[in-house]
């Protein structure tokens, strides 16, 4: 608050004084134009025209200061939160021996809560984790492993990791305790073991490197210590009979002795030791396959390791065995088989082999595990390899050591509900969609194998997916899984949230598990039969799926579901596949009945809930899920969706819910394994004080995963990332002014049940119905929090269409919160500062957007006035026009529009959770993506939605679809849906930058000259062509050529009763104008005042032509009027002969339009040839009655009824009709130019794709890989 003063006073407004007094003291009467106030002398035009931006800029600019004040605040406070401490798998492996200890403290209940745990400041910087006692460690393992496990199974039926990494991450369901050691994770101990080997061969009988080694690295000892052990382990269990014992027995303690003495190098020979452990390995690998046809060769190789033992590794010490056992057991000197009087490990009793079925499972574990130590040579620096999958690893390890409440046993837990709202989205993708090819000959399936091709690989290995069986029902359901899974479809939702009951279940089972059962592990309890289920009933597994099922619920509110499954739509049958799925699913939905009521049918409407039915067959006893049963139905007065739908749906359902607490998703996120088994952890907020008092809702952040599509859906992502990480962290504290601005947050449902609910629904006003909730809470003495140790999933839209219709709905829910009376009664009750944050961090950032706009608006049309007027000549010599000021405004407005201080919390978030390193890196490359272009094209879509919301009303919800953009818009698209917004607004900016430049005096070659009116060039283009820049295949000129046909044939369509929009033109500009027919008087008299502006360029531009001379006249403007005049009658003339005389006079009309061409070139050459006309009059003269036809037109349709009373309106559209087309050329020229050339086309393919190029994504290779594979198919 102090740097802002101080910065106007010095930067802006104290060097502006001077000028201002010179301007006042000196008049200027160099006019060009016909002056109303010639004797004027104070010139109180060109001051207006110098402070404007300034005093603007002063009212935009306290939003650059919070920026920056959020960044460098929300990065200390997400530094001292231990953001970022694990980023990378580098840092997960030095941390990995705490992680044990970490789960042992967060996730697994205490007895006794630490009543003195430390708070503030210190509990960041304690440490939180106590040493392991040694009676506790086997517990703590124990539980380590059985989470772990899960974490790891989950990412592997996620197809995230392949079945070897999958092993590499597991750590032993049951620790075996005769090893003696800790038995960590393969990954960290891969490839230690062959480097072990191969040090030790070529040691020579010194152990100064080994030892080196084994001091610096602790795994790699590790490794050597649970190999060793392992290998003794499996010895002395296979060998059974008494003569081998004696004998493996003594090689044992003698080595254990050179272990002991520190003497294993120097005592025994190592340059055997390979040619033992490829032996080793031979044997592991039989006991892996334990086939009874193997025994010999495992005999065999018995024999040879006792060989490689006694003749070369105890090279001097041989005689152990011949003194123990005499020369029955010695080796002849002249043969190559042991002595036939007694041969070692041949009898049959001698070696256990092959296991038997009971000891198999342990076995199989351990000899997996010992066969990955041995035999992984290459490192496994990079596993997990999937991007997300390290992501979300080293997140939730690095979440462990943030500060967080102590889980509660879950019976002592809070229980809650999840509801996720859900009308006509995808469910699962049918066949049919993902096989369905675009125009370009890719469909959906083909996309998503190119964006995750590794993914791809692991769902294969995982279905055994083989080309001649993949037409099998099972396989082509596992496809749409797999498919929908990657989408944002209500599956991915559905899994998300169902994991929570696989986590409590998880988390009962180690509650309350006993000794035995913990050893025994998670996993056999799980993997129970049902046989013994039945006969068990109140098995330990059992208890802890009943202990989840009362803690947690997830409804699904899907409307229409009744409707759809009596017109047996797919999408029902999707919803009751779920339910199948998982039967623990709940789904609302509004049943429409007819029913008879005062001898009429009357339709009735009820609330009802469902589940999935369990019928049973007549073959068998076993339960089986067929059809959706009836749990709850309560009638309703009427219709529920009376406002908006999605509130409507959740208000509706929320009687279903139970428990205290309440997360409300959205249909397209997700959830994870490893972030459900802290969910007992965030509810524990609930009973903590957060200030001064306990919480009303529990923030919690979020993680984009559509970021990979391509740039836009990066740059997309990173700036929510940004918003839902460090921007609410500031928010929620220490400014105390976060509210509800997305569905992962958790309410507290009995405090919110009481008050008024979790949704607003009211039309139109409660658009943005989140942060209405977020308002309520506040205003009823709530509490609202932020958490950073939990993160759901969140998707977004990919496209640029998508992405404007999403900013455009959200722009318009600010415009509605801007007058709604929660924003006033909030600004009442807050004290100043919490008023300026709350101001700064909803509407008043929309504000300061329409300000950044608007300022240039002001800046150009000031400089516009100087111009033409012809005051800036009068000007030009003073010290006011290259004020300091106006450049630093500008350069202020200029940071903005570019989209650099988005920027700055952007690159702070990233930097805490990935490194500055790679924040700048991502800067860089965001840039060279052309990001600033993405940014400025957004501003006006807030800008344009913003304003119209805040002068006529009339938000609408957009619905802006979550499909992959793998297809090509079309030219009439998305000039309907940018024309208004961003083209019209950028061709008059254009004009303005044109006439200044043609006319303009000051700031000529100076540096803030290029400066300003680069930033204002890019505005215009980035507006003009964006779409097109970011429309995929957008430069190819068969596409093109498509355009083309198709904006003609939309042009030249008439409208009517019916016809959509997307048909015809005239059904497209009357929906243009819906807004206005809501709009009260001082709406439409606002929108008259600004249609005016356009008449100043007709004013200023005519005194300006040669072929007035210096005529200051008022005839010459009304001469010009006279002009528009003509033209327009000429333009009604040819309107009404088109319709009277184009079918029966045709050559008689054909023969006006001669005419009146003739004449308009007679007319043009008479003023040429007469009256010295130039071609720069002839230009002067488009730019001044262009906009002044466009103002004409703009006042008509703020006009409508009057129109239409006087017979105009068809006039009216006839004007519009052709100021559309002049846009269209205009526009769709320099596109078709940039068309010609091949390169342009790669160049926008790259940069709009560069991200899944890094994926594996090359759309020149799947469109030709498509084609071939389509050609080969056609060819069989």
């Amino acid at each position: 608050m102090g740097s802002k003063p101080m910065d106007t006073a010095h930067l802006k407004i104290k060097p502006l004084v001077e000028p201002t007094k010179d301007i006042m003291k000196s008049p200027i009467h160099t006019y060009r134009w016909h002056e109303f106030f010639p004797r004027e002398k104070s010139n109180i035009g060109v001051v207006i025209a110098l402070w404007a931006p300034i005093i603007l800029v002063y009212f935009m600019d306290t939003q650059i200061w919070y920026t920056i004040f959020s960044t460098l605040l929300g990065g200390i406070y997400g530094a001292f939160q231990r953001l970022g401490e694990i980023r990378t798998l580098g840092m997960l492996r030095s941390r990995f021996d705490s992680i044990p200890l970490a789960f042992n403290s967060c996730l697994i209940p205490v007895e006794t809560s630490d009543a003195k745990r430390k708070k503030g400041l210190k509990s960041y910087l304690h440490n939180r984790f106590k040493e392991m006692e040694h009676a506790d460690k086997e517990n703590i393992a124990a539980r380590f492993a059985q989470m772990w496990n899960e974490i790891v199974t989950s990412f592997r039926e996620e197809d995230l990791i392949n079945n070897r990494e999958k092993e590499l991450l597991l750590v032993p369901y049951v620790s075996d305790q005769a090893l003696g050691v800790v038995q960590w994770p393969p990954f960290l101990l891969a490839s230690k073991i062959p480097i072990a080997v191969a040090m030790a061969k070529d040691s020579n009988g010194k152990d100064r490197d080994l030892k080196k080694r084994l001091d610096n690295d602790y795994y790699f000892s590790c490794a050597i210590e649970e190999c060793y052990k392992s290998f003794k382990n499996i010895i002395n269990g296979l060998v059974q009979g008494e003569p081998e014992k004696r004998v493996i027995s003594k090689i044992f303690e003698e080595v254990d002795k050179c272990i002991a003495e520190d003497k294993v190098i120097t005592d025994l020979n190592m340059r055997a030791l390979p040619d033992l452990y490829n032996k080793f390995v031979e044997l592991v690998n039989y006991l892996e396959k334990n086939d009874e046809k193997d025994r010999s060769a495992v005999i065999k190789i018995f024999q040879d390791m006792l060989e490689i033992l006694t003749r070369d590794i105890f090279e001097d010490q041989l005689s152990i065995v011949e003194s123990n056992h005499g020369g029955s057991y010695r080796r002849n000197e002249d043969t190559t088989t042991w002595d036939q009087e007694y041969q070692l490990f041949q009898p049959s009793g001698a070696i256990k082999f092959p296991l038997k079925v009971t000891d198999t499972d342990a076995w199989l574990e351990k000899i997996k595990r010992l066969e990955l130590l041995l035999t992984v040579k290459e490192s496994a620096m990079d596993v997990p390899s999937n991007l997300e999958a390290r992501r979300r690893l080293t997140f939730f390890t690095n979440s462990l050591f943030m500060d967080m409440p102590d889980a509660p046993k879950v019976r002592n837990m809070l229980s809650f509900s999840a509801l996720t709202p859900y009308y006509n989205e995808p469910v699962l993708f049918s066949i049919k969609e993902l096989e369905e090819e675009n125009e370009d000959g890719v469909s959906t399936l083909f996309y998503l194998q190119k964006i995750y091709p590794d993914e791809w690989k692991n769902f294969q290995e995982r279905v055994g997916w083989e080309e001649e069986l993949k037409e099998s029902e099972e396989l082509m359901e596992e496809l749409r899984l797999w498919a929908s899974y990657r989408g944002q479809t209500l599956a991915r939702t559905v899994r998300g949230m169902m994991y929570y009951r696989k986590a409590l279940i998880l988390e009962a089972f180690l509650d309350m598990a006993k000794r035995e059962d913990l050893m025994e592990g998670y996993k056999a309890a799980e993997s129970v039969t049902d046989e013994q289920w039945k006969i068990h009933q109140r098995s330990l597994f059992a208890q802890c799926e009943a202990v989840a099922d009362m803690k947690f619920t997830y409804v699904v509110s899907c409307q229409q579901y009744g409707n759809d499954k009596r017109a047996a739509l797919s999408s029902a049958q999707d919803i009751l596949q779920l339910m199948r799925n998982y039967s623990s699913l709940r789904v609302a939905y509004i049943d429409e009945v007819e029913e008879v009521g005062d001898k009429k049918m009357e339709t009735a409407y009820y609330s009802t809930l469902v589940k999935v039915a369990l019928t049973k067959d007549s073959e068998s006893v076993d339960p089986v899920q067929n059809l959706d049963q009836v749990i709850y139905r309560i009638k309703l007065p009427g219709p529920a969706m009376l406002g908006e739908g999605k509130p409507e749906n959740q208000n509706h359902a929320i009687i279903f819910t139970r428990g205290e607490g309440l997360q409300t998703i959205d249909m397209n996120q997700d959830n994870y394994m490893e972030e459900a088994l802290k969910m007992r952890n965030l509810l524990q907020e609930f009973l903590k004080e957060h200030g001064v008092r306990r919480p009303s809702i529990l923030g919690v952040r979020e993680h984009i995963f559509t970021g990979s599509v391509s740039s836009l859906a990066w740059f997309m992502s990173n700036q929510e990332h940004s918003f839902v990480t460090i921007g609410q962290r500031l928010l929620a504290n220490p400014l105390k002014v976060r509210f509800h601005y997305g569905h992962p947050d958790v309410f507290d449902r009995l405090f919110h049940l009481t008050r008024g609910g979790v949704s607003k629904a009211s039309k139109s006003i409660n658009l943005s119905e989140d942060i209405f909730a977020g308002y309520n809470s506040t205003l009823r003495g709530g509490n609202v929090t932020h958490h950073e140790y939990v993160q759901v999933g969140k998707g977004r839209d990919v496209g640029l269409n998508q992405i404007s219709k999403f900013e455009a709905k959200v722009a318009n829910g600010n415009g509605e919160q801007t007058l709604s009376r929660d924003i006033y009664r909030l600004g009442h009750r807050f004290d100043f500062f919490r008023m300026l944050s709350c101001y700064f961090t909803t509407v008043g950032f929309y504000f300061s957007t329409l300000l950044t706009v608007v300022t240039v608006y002001v800046f150009l049309y000031g400089r516009l006035y100087l111009a033409l007027s012809g005051l800036e000549v009068g000007l030009s010599h003073g010290r006011f026009i290259h004020n300091h000021p106006l450049q630093v405004a500008l350069a202020s407005q200029s940071l903005v529009q570019l989209g650099f201080l988005m920027a700055l919390p952007m690159m702070m978030e990233i930097g805490l959770e990935r490194g500055f390193g790679k924040a700048l890196s991502e800067f860089i490359m965001m840039n060279l993506q052309l990001a600033a272009v993405f940014f400025t094209f957004s501003l006006g879509t807030k800008t344009h939605y913003y304003g119209r919301m805040l002068l006529h009303g009339g938000a609408q919800y957009r619905g802006t679809g979550r499909g992959f953009v793998v297809f090509h818009a079309k030219f009439a698209e998305n000039y309907r849906l940018y024309s208004r917004s961003h083209f019209v607004k950028g061709i008059e900016l254009m004009i303005l930058l044109i006439i200044y430049q043609l006319f303009g005096q000051s700031y000529r070659s100076t540096i803030a000259y290029i400066f300003i009116t680069f930033c204002m060039w890019f505005l215009v283009l980035t507006w003009l062509f964006a779409p097109f820049l970011f429309n995929p295949s957008g430069f190819e000129w068969a596409k093109i050529v498509d355009d083309w046909s198709d904006w003609n044939k939309w042009i030249s369509n008439r409208g009517g009763i019916g016809v959509s929009p997307d048909k015809s033109w005239e059904s497209w500009w009357e929906m243009e104008q819906e807004h206005l027919k809501y709009s009260g008087t001082i709406g439409i008299f606002l929108e008259i005042i600004l249609a005016v502006r356009f008449f100043i360029y007709q004013y200023g531009l005519i005194y300006h032509l040669h072929i007035t001379g210096n005529n200051k006249s008022i005839l010459v403007y009304l001469i010009s009027w006279l002009v528009i005049v003509v033209v327009l009658l000429v333009m009604k003339t040819v309107s009404v002969g088109r319709q009277r005389f184009s079918a029966d006079f045709q050559l008689f009309f054909r023969l006006i339009k001669f005419l009146i061409f003739v004449s308009f070139t007679a007319v043009l050459i008479v003023l040429i040839v007469l009256f010295q006309m130039t071609l720069q009059d002839i230009f002067v003269c488009f730019l001044a009655f262009l906009p002044t036809g466009w103002g004409i037109l703009l006042i008509a349709q703020a006009c409508k009824p009057l129109a239409r009373q006087v017979g105009l309106w068809g006039s009216v559209r006839a004007l519009a009709r052709a100021y559309e087309i002049i846009m269209g050329v205009l526009l769709f020229t320099p596109i078709t130019i940039f068309a010609w050339f091949p390169f342009v086309s790669e160049f926008q393919t790259r940069m709009l794709f560069n991200q899944a190029f890094s994926r594996g994504l090359q759309i020149s290779r799947i469109l030709g890989g498509q084609k071939k594979e389509r050609s080969s198919r056609n060819k069989d």
